[in-house]
């Protein structure tokens, strides 16, 4: 394996998710015009059961496949990886079927006892049943790919899924709507199946395609190695996939504390019902998702670290993992760092850009250091995967959620702070699990972050932050136009965060080197300011 394999990896999956958000951001464009606030609602009612019982179903397995093909192969066990493939093939078959089977007969009881309050969303539900099953097998073919390293069918498979499920969720809500809207929200929930089978169409041909890899690597196999019962591989699989599930479920019961407490303790503050919805919707509808763009490349990292590091842990190669997680961190605390400072100066005129309103600029502003917090809690959350660890981010999510609750019910509350207590609330939550999960990878591996690394960084951020703030309030001054003067004041920040980090000696050329097709080309340019 390439020793840089991750890197490429992760740009993959990064360049994928973008794609990915971008078609879901057209989606929902459409599909409000479409449905209307309350066929939105229809579907919203449907969907986020969909994702609990598709996040039960496959039950973290993926990640534990990622994990234990990589171990596999990492001790040339090319059979053992191929069992644990085929025997997590059959799992997540038979678990796919029963949910699938469970939401369809379950839909009636969600509605006849109110769990899901509007009865039309029964046919949303119905559709979305179809759905579970083949997404828990396409999960189980992307873990197996991920344990090779293989990132690009995962992302293919994401794009073209992504693709057709927005096409047919289109289709099918223009051809239903003269139906009744409840018919129209069934038939875009229904979008999810063909964007999955598709999905496993593609993954099916890649896994096909490799089948004389597949061989050569079998022909390769260490012939010293006992082989595992299957009792064995289902406890592994059941002890790394268990705590990965319970975080899946964790992440939507941590949002939730901010739409179960937030607008009551606005209340408290004095705020009427209006206004707390209105500032609850500036918090969670527009900062939050600012904030987590940047993250696209640190979850990315973090996804192709599981593998990167399982394989190098099976063979007690330290140097290895030091080196991976030294790297990922460079990477992820480059793009993170600037994106905070860049988002925190000017929060309101992005705000104003994008929404339309400035309103959202406090929230945004102070939930910009989130990106640099949840940044270093993904990148450390794949590596204490990697590592076979994974009840540890699990208990740093529960330990941070608890801080978050108690900082929303008491923050939040106080008048003079409001929604930004709620907002500070959130960096919290980050900041807890992301220095949880640095003491451990302290305390099992010895490791340390580069806080002198990380100051040249933040010395190259603040330094585009002057410029960006004094380039917008300039070119606002000349234009008279809020939208050009951001794009601009984006475009004079990038340029001066790029020269102060090669003057900083916040990037090096063996960093640049690591990076896809331009790396190679660029570094021999940063070499040269390195030597001077």
């Amino acid at each position: 394996m390439n020793k840089d394999t991750f890197i490429r990896g992760a740009m993959i999956l990064t360049i994928a998710g973008i794609i990915v958000k971008i078609i879901g951001a057209v989606n929902r464009i459409l599909l409000s015009r479409l449905l209307g606030g309350e066929g939105i609602g229809l579907y919203q009612m449907a969907y986020p059961i969909y994702l609990l019982a598709l996040s039960i179903s496959s039950a973290g397995l993926p990640v534990a496949i990622s994990i234990m093909v990589a171990e596999k192969n990492a001790i040339r066990d090319y059979i053992g990886a191929q069992r644990v493939f085929r025997i997590s093939s059959v799992a997540l078959t038979v678990t796919g079927f029963v949910f699938s089977l469970l939401l369809y007969a379950g839909a009636h009881w969600l509605v006849d006892t109110g769990l899901v309050r509007d009865p039309r969303a029964y046919w949303a539900l119905v559709a979305l049943s179809p759905a579970i099953f083949i997404v828990t097998i396409v999960s189980c073919l992307r873990g197996y790919f991920q344990g090779l390293q293989e990132m690009k069918p995962t992302a293919i498979s994401q794009i073209l899924e992504q693709l057709f499920r927005v096409v047919t969720m289109i289709a099918f809500a223009v051809l239903l709507l003269p139906y009744g809207l409840e018919y129209a929200a069934a038939g875009a929930t229904f979008g999810a199946f063909p964007g999955a089978l598709i999905a496993l169409v593609a993954l099916g041909i890649f896994y096909y395609r490799d089948r004389h890899e597949r061989r050569r690597m079998l022909a390769d196999q260490d012939t010293t190695l006992p082989r595992e019962s299957l009792k064995t591989i289902l406890k592994r699989l059941l002890v790394l996939a268990l705590p990965v599930s319970l975080a899946n479920i964790m992440l939507p019961v941590v949002a939730n504390i901010d739409l179960f407490v937030v607008p009551h303790r606005l209340a408290v503050a004095g705020y009427s019902v209006e206004e707390s919805t209105e500032l609850f919707g500036y918090l969670t509808g527009m900062a939050t998702s600012l904030v987590n763009l940047p993250t696209i490349l640190t979850a990315s990292l973090a996804a192709s670290l599981v593998p990167a590091i399982s394989a190098a842990y099976m063979v007690h190669d330290r140097a290895q993992i030091f080196r991976r997680t030294d790297v990922a961190m460079r990477i992820a605390n480059i793009l993170t760092i600037p994106s905070f400072v860049g988002l925190c100066v000017i929060a309101t005129p992005i705000s104003l850009m994008l929404y339309a309103t400035p309103n959202a600029g406090s929230s945004i502003q102070i939930m910009s250091f989130g990106i640099f917090l949840l940044g270093v809690q993904q990148v450390t959350t794949g590596i204490l995967q990697g590592m076979g660890r994974t009840a540890i981010p699990l208990i740093n999510m529960v330990v941070s959620a608890a801080v978050k609750f108690i900082l929303n019910w008491t923050l939040t509350a106080i008048p003079a702070l409001g929604i930004e207590g709620a907002a500070w609330a959130t960096n919290a939550d980050f900041g807890v699990a992301a220095l949880l999960n640095l003491y451990f990878l302290h305390k099992y591996l010895d490791y340390r972050m580069d806080w002198q690394h990380t100051a040249r960084i933040f010395a190259a951020a603040i330094g585009m932050g002057i410029f960006t703030y004094f380039g917008y309030t300039s070119l606002v001054a000349a234009v008279h136009s809020n939208t050009l003067a951001t794009l601009g004041a984006i475009i004079i920040g990038m340029i001066v965060y790029t020269v102060g980090l090669i003057l900083a000696k916040g990037i090096s050329s063996k960093d640049v080197a690591m990076l896809p097709k331009i790396g190679p080309k660029l570094a021999p340019l940063i070499a040269r300011w390195e030597h001077r």
